[in-house]
């Protein structure tokens, strides 16, 4: 069954599955894994796809999932508060040089990114020394981590302020852009490191305890959940919140130091980075209030998108990102997808694609150009235009950006 935008998928057992997926691949194994989501017997009326939907570890990420009396740590999952910034400069592309090597190699100077020497001592994705930056920022977040790390303590060996504004690896990036106007962006997509990873993953093995003790029989053990008013709930909720505003500040602290490097560049002008501000998760849970009932919304790959309300959605390398306004539309409890969302694994684009498809793909782009940075070619995702057209209902575009510099982790 469909509507003109979405589509309606009814599983065996449980509440439907509405899709937007409309022209762009949606596979079996993603289909499964929503089912068994909407099989759970305390989702409030649906489970909501976007069209960046893909299978994921744990939870289907593109997936909107609105519950009652629990939540669900694996479909949170373990980059919790993970998401994107841009920021709108007063540069123009006029005032940028021919040559942009030298302003990549500045933002990956002052950015920690990508990992080595296992996430241990001498990581160069890690602060060996923090900038006053993160030290400013840490405080805003100390006092509610050593509540946390006083009843959980493992979460105190984690990496946390080490982490505090510094970029992950994988698909995180940070990007100097151009809108349809010429004008300067700065933007980049992260999310809560080594101490969300930590929280994340010590909660969901809390839940899988749980559902043993309990006996609960699960279609998936990665959908073991904690019922409010459980011995964990609370706690998880205190600790999630904060990975996520840990999230925002990582973004904010990582903003302010790609700022500087760009300005410390040759020829470039002085320049306002304040004209338009975007900062939001797309992997996170919140209390929300959707069909005259407040529960607890989960968006595993998705982005909120009230009425008027500002998102980001990033394509691939190569590929054009949006920054868009949101529509506010009830069905997807007014979300929109946070990307282009994959189409095969790191594994498979690494077999399938070249180092002179990735340099193909990448032309015109300042980025890094070897094997290790093929697994996140753009053919390894869904066309970002094909995913925009199926989600024409939940968001409005308010610029189109192309990048011109992207540093991936």
């Amino acid at each position: 069954m469909s509507n003109s935008h979405y589509e309606v998928l009814q599983p065996l057992h449980g509440v439907p599955v509405k899709a937007w997926t409309h022209g762009v691949p949606f596979d079996e194994k993603a289909k499964q894994q929503l089912y068994n989501m909407a099989s759970l017997p305390f989702i409030h009326k649906w489970v909501a796809v976007m069209p960046d939907v893909h299978y994921g570890l744990g939870a289907t990420i593109g997936s909107v999932v609105p519950t009652y009396g629990a939540i669900i740590p694996a479909a949170v999952g373990v980059d919790i508060g993970c998401g994107m910034m841009a920021v709108r400069t007063s540069l123009k592309a006029s005032t940028l040089p021919d040559n942009l090597s030298e302003m990549r190699h500045a933002i990956e100077k002052a950015v920690p990114h990508g990992r080595t020497h296992r996430g241990r001592k001498n990581d160069r994705g890690a602060w060996s020394n923090y900038p006053d930056s993160t030290t400013r920022a840490w405080k805003t977040l100390e006092k509610d981590f050593e509540k946390i790390a006083e009843k959980h303590p493992v979460v105190r060996s984690s990496n946390h302020i080490n982490h505090l504004g510094t970029l992950g690896t994988g698909n995180h990036f940070i990007e100097v852009c151009l809108d349809e106007n010429d004008r300067v962006w700065l933007m980049l997509h992260s999310g809560s490191r080594g101490v969300g990873n930590c929280i994340g993953h010590y909660f969901i093995e809390k839940a899988k305890e749980e559902m043993q003790r309990l006996v609960v029989h699960l279609p998936d053990t990665n959908l073991a959940y904690f019922s409010e008013g459980s011995v964990h709930f609370e706690d998880y909720v205190e600790a999630v919140g904060w990975a996520q505003r840990f999230a925002f500040k990582n973004r904010e602290v990582m903003m302010e130091n790609v700022i500087k490097a760009v300005q410390s560049c040759q020829g470039i002008p002085e320049f306002d980075a304040t004209l338009e501000v975007v900062n939001c998760h797309h992997n996170y849970v919140a209390k929300e209030y959707h069909f005259d009932q407040d529960v607890w919304v989960t968006r595993k790959g998705a982005v909120r998108a009230r009425n008027g309300e500002l998102g980001i959605i990033p394509g691939s390398m190569g590929a054009r990102s949006y920054i868009v306004r949101g529509l506010g539309n009830p069905n997807s409890f007014h979300s929109c997808s946070h990307g282009a969302g994959r189409i095969m694994s790191r594994t498979e684009a690494k077999k399938q694609f070249t180092v002179t498809d990735h340099q193909t793909a990448t032309a015109g782009v300042e980025c890094r150009k070897d094997a290790k940075v093929v697994d996140e070619t753009p053919g390894a995702y869904k066309s970002i235009d094909a995913v925009m057209a199926a989600q024409k209902d939940l968001v409005e575009v308010v610029y189109t950006l192309k990048q011109v510099v992207c540093v991936k982790g």
